[in-house]
């Protein structure tokens, strides 16, 4: 599939690698919807990028906007479900000094589930039926998992949205190519954004020593595995991880 043919929505698209995804679409020719909560990174993005503030744990914000995407761009056929969060937190911690047992709350729980995984599948669905009502075709999804679905500490929350997003993404493979669409998805390792440049610089250092080739991963990097789900009309239900070899 051609960039340049692509009519799609990018959620988180108001930063990051959303911002950064949804400029080089843009740029490559393809009509481009950016969602995000954050209206004032919305309005940062270059002309000519569409932009609508969506909750997408919101299932009426989703709806919404999908159904104003297609009338804006003129359809729809492409999605990066790329909008996430991270809460992260040990689900039973005990404090050294004091004893005291804290637990991860359900609040933080039900915030990244909510975004992660229930927003990224209403905004599949929401998508693909929009495309089956319109009878478009071909399309393609990219959902955006991590290399945290393999199991980190401290990441309950966020593990279990990454790891059913990329189990889902076989799932949706299977149900959506008699629509004509294929489902890909990208699992990012550490990447430079405003996410994670708020590390503590200890922690940051050690997992740099970590990783084989031997640096933090830039936007550009999960750019070009996007571009070759997109592009590549061989490649369907499968997760890639590209994490500069931290998980090999």
């Amino acid at each position: 599939m051609k960039l340049s043919e692509l009519k799609v929505i990018v959620t988180g698209g108001a930063r990051g690698m959303g911002a950064y995804f949804a400029k080089e679409l843009a740029s490559a020719g393809a009509k481009v919807a950016a969602f995000d909560v954050d209206e004032a990174g919305l309005a940062e993005l270059p002309k000519g990028i569409e932009r609508r503030r969506v909750d997408v744990s919101k299932e009426a914000d989703c709806i919404a906007a999908v159904k104003w995407a297609a009338e804006t761009l003129g359809g729809l056929n492409g999605l990066v479900n790329n909008a996430g969060i991270i809460r992260d937190g040990l689900l039973v911690k005990k404090d050294k000094s004091s004893g005291e047992v804290t637990t991860l709350s359900t609040e933080d729980w039900n915030a990244v589930i909510g975004v992660n995984l229930t927003g990224a599948t209403l905004m599949a669905r929401e998508v693909v039926a929009e495309m089956v009502r319109r009878e478009t075709r071909p399309g393609v999804i990219v959902n955006i998992s991590s290399v945290s679905r393999h199991g980190n500490r401290g990441q309950s929350n966020y593990v279990a949205a990454k790891s059913a997003l990329a189990a889902n993404t076989v799932t949706w493979a299977r149900e959506f190519s008699r629509f004509g669409v294929r489902v890909g998805c990208i699992a990012p390792g550490m990447v430079e954004t405003p996410m994670t440049q708020g590390m503590h610089q200890k922690a940051r250092d050690a997992l740099v020593a970590a990783i084989p080739v031997g640096r933090i991963g830039v936007p550009e990097d999960l750019w070009l595995a996007v571009k070759f789900v997109i592009e590549c009309d061989y490649f369907n239900g499968r997760c890639v991880d590209v994490d500069g070899g931290l998980t090999m």
